[in-house]
């Protein structure tokens, strides 16, 4: 005698979820028989809803993971900048005083002050080049989950009905 079982493996790190049903029942006779059509479309309804919730729920979470880094990241790098900005604005007082020992004063600061915008274009273009590099923040373990699923779905059409 087989019994209706459903269960259900909670995700892990992969974020993956595993439904076994069997499609076997005892009948209220005592008798085992199949479960009719409209409930095995009740119950593919209901398991691929529940699919799609968790798949959801996944691509949530991993969102909200990315973003938490990032925004440490970033509060991270902005007091660092700022702290690191009061230090070389104690270095360039520093360079300016000393090419003023060859130069006067205003050519002094107008020599040191044309060579940081160049060193500051550089880092411009460099940093340009980085984010344009930076990979789209798309929640690639849902979207890998979700393609499995659909062709695990596809795959089981073909063996039982035939369906392409």
């Amino acid at each position: 005698m087989s019994t209706v079982s459903d269960a259900q493996q909670p995700a892990g790190e992969g974020g993956r979820i595993e439904v076994v049903t069997t499609t076997e029942r005892q009948a209220p006779d005592g008798v085992a028989g199949s479960l009719s059509t409209a409930e095995l479309i009740k119950r593919a309804s209901d398991q691929l809803s529940t699919l799609v919730r968790d798949e959801l729920a996944l691509a949530r979470a991993e969102m909200s993971a990315k973003a938490k880094r990032a925004g440490v990241g970033a509060g991270l790098l902005g007091t660092a900048g700022v702290i690191s900005l009061y230090g070389v604005f104690g270095v360039l007082a520093g360079v300016v005083l000393l090419v003023a020992r060859v130069l006067p004063d205003w050519a002094a600061a107008l020599v040191v002050g044309a060579g940081l915008l160049v060193v500051a274009g550089l880092f411009g273009l460099v940093g340009i080049r980085q984010v344009k590099r930076m990979s789209p923040p798309v929640p690639e373990g849902a979207v890998a989950s979700i393609r499995e699923d659909v062709s695990a779905l596809k795959a089981a059409a073909r063996r039982k009905g035939g369906h392409r």
